[in-house]
């Protein structure tokens, strides 16, 4: 199962909202829902004074549902679809980030006026795994200077869409203050406009090694490149995701069994059906036996899930203490992208999301069961 530290959750999102606000009042932290678009994550947020991105027509369905403000949402997407368009425009989603014409062609058919921010690449390599990275010359978000030029005319021309801004993101998992300061200036060679979405991709600490920047580091670093570079009377906003969620859960596995040869493998109930994260760009995460935390002197083994796929590793070379079927094992800082990215591969059915505060859990989604995996079968 994956257990959320609720209380964890909540002060990291007042950490950002009152450290965003101290240093440039007019501003607004909304979170990026894909890190973690689960109804009762949303609707912490919301609570907690945070507006939400949404980057398809289900984290709208899930934000909606949360109690989220359709005024406070940003929708995001290179691909949007008219369905999700149609949504956009019959709920009043607040913001819609432009990504290429079609966006355009979309939102003018819906015979609806929209605020449109347009997004554009920075041309900021930064340090993290190609798989995530945004901000690059060739990225497929996004528009390229010159061509958002054109399209900002386009939208200024339009009798239906409003051009308030412009969005920009360098990428995920980003342990570098530089790379995000270095992607305001070419949103400010493009002009001067009332809104400006700086983006997230602040990194989590994910092993004993990783040292990413604090919430404070990492908005001096923006905030200072944006009063260097910004109108003083626009809007800023930032869209904090893993960095937001990745340190508030951990994902709890039963060791199934425990095989020692050449290398010891200790394989759980789980595996890449509940974390892509490690099969889809190798992330390192370090894990424990839940009830003996301690194991400097413990086995070193690999860490494996039970799905048919050679790759299906939770964690290759981590240190257990005596490790036996039946423990209990802890992988901690799993809060983002994978409850997002869970999937039935072998007939997994996803695991459960528990929220644990002041000794107290409570179940926000269940696990999956047999009916669910026959329920979308019609003949």
């Amino acid at each position: 199962m994956l257990v959320v530290a609720e209380d964890a959750l909540r002060a990291r999102a007042r950490e950002y909202r009152e450290e965003l606000a101290a240093r440039w009042p007019r501003s607004r932290v909304v979170f990026a829902s894909k890190a973690f678009p689960c109804t009762a994550v949303q609707r912490v947020m919301v609570e907690e004074g945070l507006g939400l991105d949404v980057a398809g027509g289900g984290e709208i369905v899930t934000a909606l549902a949360a109690g989220a403000d359709p005024a406070l949402l940003v929708l995001h997407g290179n691909a949007k679809s008219d369905e999700e368009i149609a949504m956009a425009a019959e709920h009043g989603i607040g913001l819609v980030v432009v990504d290429n014409a079609d966006d355009v062609d979309r939102l003018e058919a819906t015979g609806r006026e929209h605020d449109a921010l347009v997004r554009v690449i920075p041309g900021v390599e930064a340090e993290t795994h190609a798989s995530v990275l945004t901000g690059h010359e060739g990225s497929k978000f996004g528009l390229a200077p010159a061509a958002a030029v054109e399209l900002i005319a386009r939208i200024e021309r339009s009798p239906r869409l409003r051009m308030r801004g412009l969005h920009a993101h360098v990428g995920s998992q980003i342990l570098d203050v530089e790379p995000f300061a270095r992607s305001v200036a070419p949103l400010a060679a493009l002009g001067e406009f009332p809104v400006y979405d700086l983006g997230g991709g602040l990194g989590a600490r994910y092993t004993y090694d990783d040292r990413p920047p604090s919430v404070p580091e990492y908005l001096d670093a923006l905030i200072g490149a944006a009063r260097e570079h910004l109108p003083a009377e626009a809007e800023v906003i930032v869209e904090p995701g893993r960095s937001m969620v990745a340190a508030a859960a951990a994902t709890i596995y039963h060791v199934v069994t425990v095989k020692r040869g050449a290398v010891t493998f200790v394989a759980v109930d789980g595996g890449m059906g509940d974390n892509l994260e490690v099969a889809l760009f190798g992330q390192r995460f370090e894990a424990a036996i839940a009830d003996r935390l301690e194991a400097p002197d413990g086995e070193l083994v690999t860490l494996v899930g039970r799905h048919c796929e050679s790759g299906d590793v939770l964690v290759d070379g981590v240190r257990l203490d005596a490790p036996r079927v039946g423990d209990l094992v802890a992988v901690p800082a799993t809060g983002a992208y994978c409850h997002t990215m869970a999937n039935n591969y072998n007939g997994n059915r996803r695991i459960p999301v528990v929220f644990a505060s002041g000794g107290a859990a409570r179940l926000v989604v269940r696990r999956e069961t047999w009916d669910d995996l026959l329920a979308r079968d019609v003949g």
